[in-house]
């Protein structure tokens, strides 16, 4: 089993910066790709930024330039480095992996449980 924990979320002003960490554990083999989604209240969910073995990183067009991804896999690790916040960031955060475990030849999704960002003065 593998498990996803994000951290790192909390209250912000506006114009500032926030680091997320998402960190996953259990029989972990290969992870293919982790992405960062996000939802506000009263919205769908929405991707954020991934990033996939060997393929360059991609982020929505409401957080580029702002908003920098970046994997870990020696430590199982994703980070979504948030700078320049606004309130319309203002969400739930949430991380998802497609990771290979111990005993199967494809990656499954995980899903971490969120950590709220609010964007505020």
């Amino acid at each position: 089993q593998v498990q996803l924990v994000e951290s790192g979320g909390g209250l912000v002003q506006p114009g500032g910066s926030l680091r997320l960490s998402c960190a996953a554990s259990g029989s972990i083999v290969s992870i293919k790709s982790m992405e960062w989604y996000r939802q506000a209240p009263g919205k769908e969910r929405e991707l954020v930024a991934s990033a996939s073995s060997g393929v360059s990183a991609n982020y929505a067009d409401s957080v580029k330039g702002r908003f920098t991804i970046s994997r870990d896999d020696a430590k199982a690790t994703v980070h979504l480095q948030m700078n320049s916040l606004k309130p319309e960031d203002t969400a739930v955060y949430y991380c998802k992996g497609v990771i290979v475990s111990e005993g199967y030849y494809y990656g499954i999704h995980y899903w971490g449980k969120g950590t709220l960002v609010t964007v505020s003065s």
